[in-house]
């Protein structure tokens, strides 16, 4: 991939959703929501502090993290999909 993130904004891929519920029914892609669990494709270099100092950010790059639905600017790159969202935007890893 030829993005680099700029500051405290990371790149993420959603992960594939569930195609079938645990009771084995087909679900159509009409009636699935976006997940909100993707991995953390690139970084940023860190978020600039008041006093000129950058702060490091909590995530990495492979991390599986949780966002909300409607976070992040969709993007498509060499025909994949991609999030573009601040690191407040994730409300945690998954571990």
């Amino acid at each position: 991939m030829n993005i680099r993130p700029l500051h405290d904004r990371v790149v993420v891929q959603r992960l594939e959703e569930e195609q079938t519920s645990p009771g084995g029914i087909v679900i159509p892609d009409t009636a699935t929501e976006k997940p909100v669990q993707g991995k953390i494709i690139a970084i940023g270099e860190g978020k600039a502090l008041d006093n000129g100092d950058v702060r490091a950010l909590a995530v990495k790059v492979g991390d599986t993290v949780l966002f909300g639905k409607y976070a992040g600017t969709e993007v498509k790159l060499a025909g994949s999909e991609y999030l573009v969202m601040r690191e407040d935007d994730i409300m945690g890893v998954v571990e």
